[in-house]
């Protein structure tokens, strides 16, 4: 499943919980591009990722639980 990371609407954003979200939910991601693509997310900018489909139901509610506004591409 690919999903499209729009923005992150959190008052105090928790760089370091995010990037390890993404790291971890995601497909072929390593913790230095997950921290990357954080930056990239906070600072406006949407960010493509792929999750695997057993993990879609868990990351979908780890990105709701951190206030980051998504949209499922495919």
């Amino acid at each position: 499943m690919k999903l499209n990371l729009l923005s992150c609407d959190a008052a105090k954003p928790d760089k370091r919980a995010i990037a390890q979200c993404i790291s971890e939910i995601s497909l072929n991601i390593s913790d230095s591009l997950a921290s990357e693509l954080t930056d990239i997310l906070l600072e406006g900018d949407a960010v493509d990722i792929e999750i695997g489909d057993k993990n879609s139901g868990s990351a979908l509610r780890a990105f709701r639980k951190l206030s980051i506004d998504y949209e499922i591409i495919e």
